[in-house]
């Protein structure tokens, strides 16, 4: 399975300018762990991520005025659509972060992240041992 199919193609985008709390409220109601940052001043885009949001937090700092800007990571690692699920996984092990920009001509298709990975993994996953029907016979007794 590649990618593409398992990646979230609604993509929260912020400006540099939102403040931590905006930030947090929007990935807050759309159940998401992060925004794409796309600053229309500079080249690239970044990535706020729910982890960026609690170090601010946990150091103190007010998000009612702290700004995204200076809280994103700018250096982001993209995954292509057409990359394995195990590509993006090692990708994801080997940066120690959760959250892949998919890219592809320069362009923003989506978001994936290691829940999007595990979900799909998951639904893939073969029982081993006893069969569903049995499982169901067992609950029912």
């Amino acid at each position: 399975m590649q990618v593409r199919d398992a990646m979230s193609s609604e993509v929260l985008v912020v400006g540099p300018e939102h403040t931590l709390r905006q930030a947090a409220q929007m990935m807050s109601e759309r159940r998401i762990g992060s925004a794409v940052v796309v600053d229309p001043d500079s080249q690239g885009i970044g990535i706020m991520t729910e982890r960026d949001v609690l170090y601010a937090i946990g150091a103190g700092l007010d998000c009612d005025t702290e700004r995204t800007a200076a809280h994103l990571t700018w250096d982001v690692v993209y995954a292509g659509p057409d990359w394995t699920l195990t590509d993006a996984a090692a990708a994801m092990a080997r940066g120690g972060f959760r959250h892949l920009v998919v890219i592809e001509e320069g362009e923003v298709l989506g978001v994936i992240s290691v829940r999007d990975i595990m979900r799909v993994w998951a639904q893939q996953r073969v029982p081993i041992g006893r069969t569903a029907s049995e499982q169901g016979a067992e609950a029912q007794v």
